[in-house]
């Protein structure tokens, strides 16, 4: 018997949503409005989390969206993007803690190890950087006074007062898919986080991050992110995905990858691969299809198929070890209802806080 999954949507705060991929519509550009409408429609529909993605170039900010947001949504969590380094450590405790105030203790936190706008660091030391954030956050938020003199985090001071709602830190989502990136996941998140890959890559990703995880002799949940096309039949959802591609130009394609500061990483290059061995129709396995990478960077594959086979391809995930999907689909409020309507019925999910918090 499959225990019940965590079930997310996505905020598309970073430009990210079209009705034909790389045809900018002003309609659908990142905003309060735009934006907000999609995270209340989520809210609505059922689904237990969003992921609000930070970026700099592209979107509005997330934490400042996650602020405001707070107070207008119901049951769904929060699953707030943070880049390392763009804050200063207790201050980002105190700005996390009052944003879980805000929605009720709904909050989740989304740690992101990327280059900061106009300043590169080296893999390993922005790595290991991450692990002294992400540390001394966790300690924070737990209430623990901190006392540390790290090569990037050196502190010695009490919490902040303010304080998450359920008390300790709000569960830490992290992906990335160098060794010094698998290596701070196993010792300092709670929820690792992959991309679309196949079922079998996708066991083997968990089974690896499981044998890091004990070597610290700590347990973590896994994430899947991933787009969706879902029909009512494959044919439908096939020529739904074609539609999406209808329009998008080579060149308009590379340049939207091209402004993501994870260009060059190793989780896109898998995702590259995908892509270049699929067939002929950009499907790489049952119900897997690649086109979304030929114009956006990171999470690049999409599961298309009718009800059936999209739930089937859900649970083939959660049986090699998945307990969390990030889901999203083009345009971000259609494909959420129709994700609603015919999948989020027959998979059973829960928004209370996972078994790994």
């Amino acid at each position: 018997m499959r225990s019940p999954v965590e079930i997310s949507w996505f905020g598309a705060l970073c430009d990210d949503d079209y009705e034909f991929l790389g045809v900018p519509d002003p309609a659908l550009i990142s905003s309060w409005g735009h934006c907000r409408d999609i995270v209340q429609n989520a809210d609505r529909k059922g689904f237990d989390n969003i992921l609000l993605p930070s970026g700099y170039q592209l979107g509005i900010d997330s934490t400042a969206f996650a602020s405001a947001i707070a107070t207008h949504t119901e049951q769904i969590h929060l699953l707030l993007a943070v880049r390392v380094g763009e804050m200063w450590l207790p201050q980002l405790a105190r700005q996390l803690a009052t944003i879980d105030q805000l929605a009720r203790g709904r909050l989740t936190i989304n740690i992101i190890s990327s280059d900061m706008p106009g300043q590169a660091l080296e893999s390993e030391p922005r790595y290991r950087r991450t692990v002294e954030y992400m540390h001394g956050l966790r300690a924070l938020l737990n209430g623990e006074r901190l006392e540390v003199n790290g090569e990037f985090a050196a502190f010695n001071l009490d919490p902040p007062r303010i304080a998450t709602v359920d008390p300790g830190c709000p569960p830490m989502y992290f992906g990335g898919f160098s060794e010094a990136a698998k290596a701070c996941a196993a010792e300092a998140a709670d929820v690792f986080l992959t991309w679309p890959d196949t079922v079998t890559s996708v066991a083997e990703t968990i089974d690896d991050m499981r044998s890091r995880a004990e070597g610290f002799g700590r347990t973590l949940g896994y994430g899947l992110r991933a787009h969706m096309i879902v029909r009512e039949t494959e044919a439908e959802a096939r020529l739904a995905a074609n539609r999406l591609i209808a329009r998008l130009d080579a060149g308009a394609g590379a340049a939207i990858k091209g402004r993501s500061l994870d260009t060059q990483s190793v989780g896109v290059s898998r995702q590259n691969e995908l892509r270049a061995g699929a067939d002929d129709d950009g499907y790489v396995e049952a119900n897997l299809w690649t086109g979304v990478g030929r114009a956006r960077s990171g999470a690049g594959a999409a599961i298309v198929g009718d009800p059936d086979q999209v739930v089937a391809k859900l649970q083939a995930y959660q049986d090699v070890g998945v307990d969390a999907f990030i889901l999203s689909g083009y345009t971000h409020i259609a494909e959420c209802d129709l994700v609603a309507e015919h999948v989020l019925p027959n998979i059973e999910h829960s928004a209370l806080r996972p078994r790994w918090s």
